[in-house]
């Protein structure tokens, strides 16, 4: 099973939560971060509608997969 982190930081004036290289919208406070970054990973662990999926990688081509909508990642936060 995949494991999404969510590690709050100070970002732009003010704190955030980074997951992969990627921040979230800047809030005034750490415990603002903190709740929004649980919210999100709380809803990212949420199962789904199973769904068709098309991407195409770095070489050009294009591939099928299907997202089950019980697939989902353990998420964590820290910070």
């Amino acid at each position: 099973m995949t494991k999404v982190i969510y590690e709050i930081v100070e970002h732009d004036g003010g704190w955030a939560y980074r997951v992969d290289g990627s921040y979230s919208e800047t809030f005034k406070t750490h415990d603002f971060a903190l709740a929004a970054a649980r919210y999100a990973a709380r809803e990212q662990q949420k199962p789904g509608q199973t769904h068709g999926i098309s991407w195409e990688d770095a070489k050009g081509r294009w591939h099928e997969e299907v997202s089950l909508g019980d697939d989902r990642p353990e998420a964590a936060v820290e910070g």
